[in-house]
């Protein structure tokens, strides 16, 4: 049998919102609203500023802005519905005193249990109390779109926010453009529209920019907002394979499969073997709002399996009896 030598504590998972009727219809009222929002200014905005600049021969700025609002619709919309990374609920006969530990380069990871959904989380693996899942990779819940950014839709979250920035800069631009173009006529309805697109283009562009910036940061370094709320790596990122690398399995590297199954059956055996590592847990963060974070590898090491408490910290795992335990591999 292992040798188990863990001074751990109990962790708590972050405490689910209080259920109450309705409690959906708020967050996905304000989702709507949002994307209402965004089709009532760019209808005042074609209506008015734009459909004055195109009847005068200044058919660059609808040519421009057309298409960015057609990016940024479809964005909006599309995260609205997409899937996370929800890993769905596994099974009640799941044993949460079963140890699972997973090497990631040269580190070690206890897999948490999740009470709510009754499997051993993977590491950078959250369960958000506001839509009450397990999200693959997750980064935060973002309430704008009433949806949590995760490895399956993070691409789409980065490419809102990027769209978004080039849509308010080119209102705000086309807008001053119209305003000058039109000094030496009369105070008009077509200057109240676009000072009416103007004012929230601006109030939108400058924090839209610094969270651009901020999450190119986060993808470049491999890091996710909610573990940097909690400082987790404070040796070295293991996730973190260096900036060309980190890039490419954030936007361009396959998804993987869904797990849409009852049951999910994240390790498989795949022979016998032993460790001695030195492992850390995954941080018990709260998902709140944040920045959105980078996806960096999926970890690909063995994993061990054995029987101990709850909770989570450093342990010194040492296999006596390779022979009766398996290694397991994440597919």
């Amino acid at each position: 049998m292992p040798l188990i030598k863990d001074a751990m504590t109990l962790v708590q998972e972050p405490q689910q919102m209080p259920v109450v009727p309705l409690s959906w219809f708020l967050p996905s009222l304000f989702a709507a609203f949002n994307v209402m929002l965004l089709v009532f200014l760019s209808g005042l905005f074609f209506g008015f500023p734009c459909r004055w600049l195109a009847q005068n021969g200044e058919w660059l700025f609808p040519v421009i802005t057309g298409p960015l609002f057609i990016l940024t619709f479809y964005s909006l919309v599309s995260l609205n519905f997409s899937d996370p990374g929800i890993l769905h609920r596994g099974s009640i006969h799941e044993d949460p005193m079963t140890v699972h530990v997973v090497s990631v380069n040269r580190r070690a990871f206890r897999l948490q249990w999740c009470p709510k959904c009754c499997f051993h989380r993977p590491p950078r693996t959250y369960h958000c109390p506001w839509c009450n899942i397990c999200v693959e990779d997750f980064d935060h819940h973002c309430k704008w779109v009433n949806n949590c950014i995760g490895h399956r839709n993070f691409r789409l979250f980065m490419l809102l926010v990027l769209s978004l920035c080039l849509y308010s800069g080119a209102l705000l631009i086309t807008c001053l453009m119209f305003l000058i173009r039109t000094s030496h006529l009369p105070f008009s309805m077509d200057k109240i529209m676009a000072i009416l697109v103007a004012v929230p283009s601006a109030g939108f562009l400058v924090p839209l920019v610094l969270l651009l910036l901020i999450q190119a940061i986060s993808v470049s370094t491999a890091e996710r907002s909610c573990e940097s709320k909690c400082k987790y790596h404070q040796e070295y990122n293991p996730f973190d394979q260096g900036f060309a690398r980190n890039w490419y399995l954030t936007m361009c590297a396959p998804l993987g499969p869904k797990y849409m199954s009852d049951v999910i059956c994240l390790q498989r055996p795949v022979g016998t073997g032993w460790i001695h590592e030195k492992t850390q847990p995954s941080p018990p963060c709260p998902p709140e709002h944040g920045s959105p974070g980078p996806h960096g590898p999926q970890p690909q090491s063995s994993s061990t399996a054995g029987k101990g408490p709850l909770g989570s910290g450093e342990a010194a795992i040492v296999l006596q009896e390779t022979n009766i335990f398996h290694t397991v591999q994440f597919h």
